[in-house]
């Protein structure tokens, strides 16, 4: 009903109002619902129409001829004190009485939206109780005042600077900002935004048509006063829907350069400052209920006003905020559907880098507050606690506003594979069972990413470093097994910190990963095991892979490749290593052993698969290579199955190739590190100042050389030997140049790569968890081998300690060697000599005891990481042992 359309108050009972889908939005009289927060929240719904009943009998609503006896403007109406009134609001509310809408002279001060405190409503009742004219203050000349501009806070602030008396503009600013109705109309735009505005609001210039954002601008002139805004819960009036359906779709009707200097002049006021917070307090549980049970963003757009009103408070992440304010304004804010979200989204990416990072300051410092302040375990988990989850949920909308405002890339994407993975010939477990196979899905996807049309791996360089948005102390607490499980099972009352993956560092996501692979291979041997029971064949729940060490590469992709064309599944079983003629038992240590020598192997320049720069010291695929595209399939494999089973290579790739496996390509960017010496050329042709044509005589052909030095002519255009490379078109020759190096040279040849790596990968979690930089942090492992690290985490065992002899003349020596001599040592007693993901302190590393003085050399279990060291008699003896063991250590045996 629109209360402006009609001269008489019309009385209906409440259950009259009534959603888009057809239900009431009396929402306590619906089914009970188990669900603990929809409880509160209907308890919510329920107070809000009592508060109503009251300002119904204490005020009325303002229509003289009103028919309603319950209603303080209808005549006869007996007059009652606060404490009856509030008793028969009670009464009224149980039995569902008529409730008026407020009259046209009356909305805003005591309708849907304004659940004011008593004190409110006392003072709006006194002057029919009272008959002294000194109540008549200053106050009183404000107290219509339900809505807020810009001229109209300062007049106040300046009428109250002569009186030296705030507490009218403390008033005003209590009324308003705890009213979602007087939020939502205030600050309204009443012209369009300037050139001027426009780059202060965004921090840069935007490519956008000029009149387009004039006309988008304008619409929201009308807006400015309350009689043309919409009621946001009742859907009252069509303008304001319509003035916001003008808007572009980054644009809001809030004047957001008048609030940031509304908050300026305000905020140095502490008065005035706890105003703001108090009617935060008042205003979030409104607000979720609006959001969660009555749908008002779909009625009035404009209600997301209030979210960036309230987000330029500069003061969000104090800690007056932090206890109560902050917590319930972010559950409030996690309830907006996702268009909201995306809207908001959009808006705050043309902010600058400092409002980003003021903003994810503000919600990083509320989840490290809950965290620290709580005790969070396996039984208490931090998954249930609403305001670490709801904040989260909101720094979501501003990490994809960073990614948005950033420098992105949506153009350049890798084609998908033409064939599809090949799947398993064998039956799933559900088949077997008689059921549909479950766990056919595609990859996940964000919601919010989709709603947007941008993929975080599109954006080159975010406004702020991601690292910013991740939050140490919540990795600290996270138990990721449970984690993972409410990640895979996707209910709605459990949350996963893995569906925000910008707040987990790469350790936490790469224990997500862990889990994620374990349970697949155990999924594997166990449908395994039941095929064979059913079709009676031979169990093989590993894949298992006998190779001889000087014939590693002909036995490993020989059978590999078998694999990949009868049965791709086994490569998703955990992987089991055996070199022919030598004792170990691969628990973890021998495949380590077996990846670092494939590894050699295949980036042996002398193969030919694989270029090297000595420059850089990257290898990159080599267009011209002999080998077949089975050949580079097999790689891709080996990565796969490096990261499935949690194993580190010694691979040298630029930061393209893991850029091209998650699906982008190579830009001139891209060359920087790729080929920095082609890079810097490029870059020189196009800063160059003179005369491209004229001074450079160069045309769109290139030339490379083959494998025997014989050069190779390619046309980056058609008949590109007879165009001239000119100032107009030396962009779109870098481009092209850019291109066909980084992609059309190489297309055969990694198209081969990845395919290999996808028949492992498909199905992983890898992509929606991971950057490329992380990809490559997966792959390779930390370059930074921090032996102080090492020290601190080292555990002892078989009658060593931290203060034994020994370990300290052990590790005085360790850290005296070279780098080189370190890594042989982690070599040796690792399997590897690169650092897991987190650094050598994530490397759990046992020293134990190993008998007496001896002659013996110290001896190594690299499944699991442990040294047997002798007690030496000597520090000298010590390090002569030691070195010898590291230098000249290979295969396996048993002792």
């Amino acid at each position: 009903m629109n209360s402006d359309e009609k001269e008489d108050c019309e009385c209906a009972p409440p259950q009259a109002e009534s959603n888009p889908e057809g239900g009431t939005l009396r929402e306590y009289e619906e089914p009970e619902i188990e669900n603990p927060e929809a409880s509160r929240m209907k308890r919510a719904a329920a107070k809000h129409l009592i508060e109503r009943y009251y300002h119904q009998l204490t005020e009325g609503c303002g229509n003289e001829s009103c028919s309603n006896s319950w209603c303080a403007s209808s005549v006869g109406f007996s007059r009652m004190d606060n404490n009856t009134a509030a008793v028969k609001a009670l009464e009224l509310y149980k039995v569902n009485a008529k409730l008026c809408d407020p009259h046209p002279s009356k909305k805003g001060t005591a309708s849907t939206y304004l659940e004011s405190s008593g004190a409110h409503s006392n003072s709006a009742c006194s002057n029919s109780k009272m008959n002294h004219k000194d109540v008549h203050s200053v106050r009183d000349n404000f107290k219509d005042v339900n809505y807020l501009t810009e001229e109209k806070v300062y007049e106040i602030l300046d009428i109250c600077g002569e009186k030296e008396d705030y507490s009218p503009l403390i008033r005003v600013i209590g009324r308003v900002f705890s009213s979602a109705e007087g939020l939502v109309q205030s600050f309204r735009r009443s012209k369009p935004h300037t050139k001027e505005e426009l780059k202060s609001l965004q921090g840069k210039d935007e490519d956008k048509d000029e009149d387009e954002k004039e006309a988008a601008a304008c619409s929201a002139m009308e807006e400015d006063s309350p009689a043309a805004s919409s009621s946001s819960r009742l859907g009252e009036g069509s303008s304001g829907d319509n003035d916001v359906q003008k808007l572009a779709a980054d644009e809001v009707s809030v004047d957001i350069e008048a609030v940031r200097r509304v908050y300026e002049r305000l905020l140095s006021n502490e008065k005035i400052e706890a105003a703001f917070l108090n009617a935060l307090v008042y205003l979030s549980p409104n607000v979720e209920c609006d959001l969660t049970y009555h749908n008002v963003y779909s009625r009035d757009p404009n209600y997301l006003n209030l979210f960036v009103i309230v987000m330029e408070n500069n003061n969000l992440h104090s800690p007056e905020y932090l206890e109560i304010a902050l917590p319930q304004f972010c559950k409030a804010m996690s309830k907006l559907p996702l268009a909201a979200q995306a809207k908001l989204a959009r808006l705050w990416s043309h902010y600058g880098a400092e409002q980003i990072r003021r903003m994810v300051e503000t919600f990083q410092q509320l989840i490290t507050y809950k965290v620290i302040s709580n005790e969070f375990n396996t039984r208490n988990l931090v998954n249930d606690d609403d305001a670490v989850v709801a904040s989260t949920k909101c720094l979501k909308i501003v990490y994809y506003a960073n990614v948005l405002g950033g420098d992105l890339d949506v153009e350049h994407n890798e084609e998908e594979d033409e064939e599809p993975i090949p799947e398993s010939s064998e039956l799933t477990l559900q088949e077997l069972l008689g059921e549909e196979r479950r766990n056919k899905k595609s990859p996940r996807v964000d919601p919010l990413e989709t709603e947007l049309g941008i993929r975080t791996n599109d954006c080159r360089r975010p406004l702020i470093p991601f690292e910013e948005f991740v939050n140490e102390p919540l990795n600290d607490v996270l138990e990721m097994d449970k984690d993972y499980t409410f990640f895979k099972v996707e209910t709605e009352n459990k949350f996963s910190f893995m569906t925000c993956p910008f707040i987990l560092n790469a350790v936490t996501k790469n224990l997500g990963l862990y889990y994620d692979n374990r349970i697949r291979m155990y999924s594997e041997r166990r449908i395994t095991v039941l095929y064979s029971l059913v079709q009676g064949q031979q169990l093989n729940p590993y894949l298992r892979l006998k190779v001889r060490r000087d014939h590693i590469i002909d036995d490993a992709l020989v059978r590999l490749e078998m694999i990949a064309m009868e049965n791709p599944a086994d490569l998703k079983k955990q992987l089991y290593v055996e070199f022919e003629g030598e004792q170990g038992v691969d628990e973890g240590g021998v495949s380590k052993e077996f990846f670092q020598l494939v590894v050699e192997e295949i980036f042996n320049p002398d193969i030919g698969m694989f270029t090297y720069d000595e420059g850089t010291k990257l290898f990159w695929f080599n267009p011209s290579s002999f080998e077949n595209e089975g050949q580079y399939t097999l790689i891709g494999i080996v990565l796969g199955l490096a990261i499935y089973n949690n194993c580190i290579l010694d691979v040298h790739f630029p930061m393209v190739v893991y850029r091209k496996l998650m699906g982008k390509k190579g830009t001139f960017r891209d060359l920087a590190d790729a080929n920095p010496v082609l890079y810097q050329s490029l870059n020189e042709l196009l800063e160059y100042e003179g005369s491209v044509e004229e001074d450079m005589m160069i045309t769109f052909q290139i030339s490379q050389t083959d494998l025997f030095g014989n050069p190779l002519m390619y046309d980056l255009r058609e008949n590109g030997d007879k165009i001239p490379v000119t100032n107009e078109n030396r962009k779109e020759f870098v481009a092209q140049y850019a291109e066909y190096m980084l992609n059309k040279s190489v297309e055969k040849q990694f198209k081969a790569f990845r395919r290999g790596f996808h028949m492992v990968t498909n199905e992983s979690p890898l992509k929606y968890l991971f950057r490329p930089e992380e990809i490559e942090l997966l792959i390779c492992g930390s370059r930074n081998l921090d032996f102080i690290a090492l020290e601190e985490t080292t555990e002892y065992d078989g009658g060593y300690n931290r203060d034994s002899r020994i370990i300290k003349e052990f590790w005085e020596t360790l850290h005296s060697f070279g780098e080189e001599q370190k890594r042989l040592f982690l070599q040796f007693t690792t399997g590897t000599d690169r650092a897991p993901v987190g650094g050598l302190g994530k490397l759990k590393m046992i020293i134990a005891k190993n008998g007496p003085d001896t002659d013996r050399l110290p001896t190594s279990h690299t499944c699991f990481n442990v040294l047997l060291l002798p007690e030496y008699s000597s520090k000298e003896k010590l390090r002569e042992r030691l070195l010898k063991a590291i230098t000249y250590a290979k295969g396996f045996g048993m002792l």
